[in-house]
């Protein structure tokens, strides 16, 4: 367990790391995820030596809000005046999030109808 998370926090950094060099407007968790993706499609074993470190953290994942929580209530005098920028950024972004899945939704749903049911099969007796 130890040496999964040690190998989460590795890439977190090489994320963060790699965002600061080459000042990249994302997140450097983003690309140390996206790092850890393809280090996981190059060795596949390697997803199952971090998974149950993985799941252990996903369990306590609302944790991991307290302090973004506290630093807004902190923080809420500084808000108050810029509330109404800040509730419609979230529902745009909120409403924008939704669509996007719907559309993403759609497409696989009509890829995999094309598919024909040979294929349908074929995944259904996979799952």
């Amino acid at each position: 367990m130890l040496g999964a998370l040690a190998a989460l926090l590795t890439f977190q950094c090489l994320g963060e790391g790699v965002s600061y060099v080459f000042r990249l407007p994302v997140p450097g968790p983003v690309i140390g995820m996206l790092l850890l993706f393809g280090f996981v499609m190059m060795r596949p074993q390697t997803a199952d030596a971090i998974e149950p470190t993985a799941l252990e953290l996903l369990r306590h994942l609302s944790l991991l809000f307290v302090p973004a929580g506290v630093g807004i209530m902190v923080s809420a005098s500084r808000i108050r005046g810029d509330a109404i920028a800040v509730i419609v950024s979230i529902a745009v972004s909120t409403t924008l999030a939704i669509a996007v899945a719907a559309l993403v939704t759609r497409a696989l749903m009509r890829r995999q109808q094309r598919s024909g049911p040979d294929n349908r099969a074929d995944t259904e007796a996979a799952q």
